[in-house]
Formats: structure tokens, C-alpha cells, sequence
């Protein structure tokens, strides 16, 4: 094997794995690969990531994290509730076009590791939606918005929209008329929820 030349870190041996993932596919990538793609021993993978499975699990939480990472300025703004709401889901639904469109491979690959990863799946979940009670939180106290609830809105505003953001619709997104069905989703449910 070739010596790295850069340190080896969790990250690097990460970026690594989806390349792997994106050449061989998750049925055939093996922690071997990696390590050869890294040009450095399978052992010391290992060292950073106990199993393959702990590897796959960490690129998928990778994958899940850019999204909520992406999308949590529009918590922090200080701007009408009602935009940030808008963007929020404009933002949701751009990323997830965005990762079936552009990187289908790859997109094919985390399709098959999220069904691995049903805990860090619903934690990302709850994730989007505590960004979403937020934004409908933030409306509700400036009188923009009315619900009783907002964590109880907000999981019914990302329901509603789920067409737009679960990647079992991906083949949809691509459609002609999907953004102008997006914007009319959106705008019923930001009626919905106006005072």
C-alpha cells in the first residue's frame, strides 16, 4: 500500500467511503476498499470505526446532517416567520432534488443505508421537525401564525409536504410541474396556518 501522505481522519476515511459507496454500491463496498482507496491497512479503518456497520452508519448520519445543517439558518433568522416557513421548505425540497438529481449513484447507495439506519432516520426527522415547531413557534408568538401546538403543526406541515421531500418520490421531482405543484402546497399551507 501507497503511505498517505495527509493525516488520516474520521473525515477523510468518511469521504473516502463514498466514493467506494458511489464506485461499487453499498451490497459490494467492503471496509477493504476503503482502506485501499485511503492507502492504508482495513486495520486501520477500524481504528476510527469499530465495524462496517458503525462506518455506514456514520456516512449515512453524514448525509442525513448536511440537510439539517443546510436548513437550520432559517431557524436563527430574525425575519418574518411566514418567509423563513416558505424557505424552509423551499430549502428541504431544493436539497433532496438536489441529491437524487445531481449524484444518482450516490443517491441509490444512501436509499439502501437509511433502511439500515431506522434510529438516526427518525432522529433526522425529528430534527427537521423541531426545526420546523421553530419557525411556526417564532410565527405563532409575533401573531402570524395560529395553532394550538406548534410541534403538532409542524409535524402536519411536514407531512403534508412529505411528496416533496421523501426520497420515495424522487422520480416526481424531476417531473414537469413539480415546482409549480411545490409552490401550491406551499401556499395552502401557509394559509392554513395565517391568523
Amino acid at each position: 500500500m501507497a503511505p498517505t501522505t495527509q493525516a488520516l481522519t474520521a473525515e477523510r476515511i468518511l469521504e473516502a467511503t463514498e466514493e467506494v459507496l458511489r464506485r461499487h454500491g453499498p451490497a459490494k463496498a467492503t471496509v477493504v476498499d476503503v482502506a485501499r482507496a485511503l492507502g492504508v491497512s482495513h486495520g486501520t479503518v477500524y481504528r476510527h470505526f469499530r465495524t462496517k456497520a458503525a462506518l455506514r452508519e456514520a456516512v449515512t448520519k453524514r448525509w442525513l446532517d448536511r440537510t439539517s445543517e443546510r436548513l437550520s439558518r432559517f431557524t436563527a433568522e430574525d425575519r418574518d416567520p411566514e418567509a423563513r416557513l416558505r424557505d424552509w421548505l423551499a430549502g428541504l425540497f431544493d436539497a433532496k432534488r438536489r441529491k437524487a438529481g445531481d449524484d444518482p449513484d450516490m443517491f441509490a447507495a444512501y436509499m439502501v443505508l437509511v433502511t439500515e439506519a431506522g434510529e438516526l432516520v427518525g432522529e433526522h426527522l425529528d430534527e427537521l421537525t423541531g426545526q420546523l415547531t421553530e419557525i411556526i413557534g417564532a410565527g405563532i408568538a409575533t401573531g402570524v401564525f395560529t395553532a394550538a401546538d406548534p410541534a403538532v403543526a409542524a409535524h402536519a406541515v411536514f407531512q403534508a409536504a412529505s411528496c416533496f421531500h421523501d426520497p420515495s418520490y424522487a422520480r416526481e421531482w424531476q417531473k414537469p410541474g413539480a415546482d409549480a405543484e411545490f409552490r401550491a402546497l406551499v401556499e395552502l399551507l401557509v394559509r392554513g396556518l395565517r391568523n
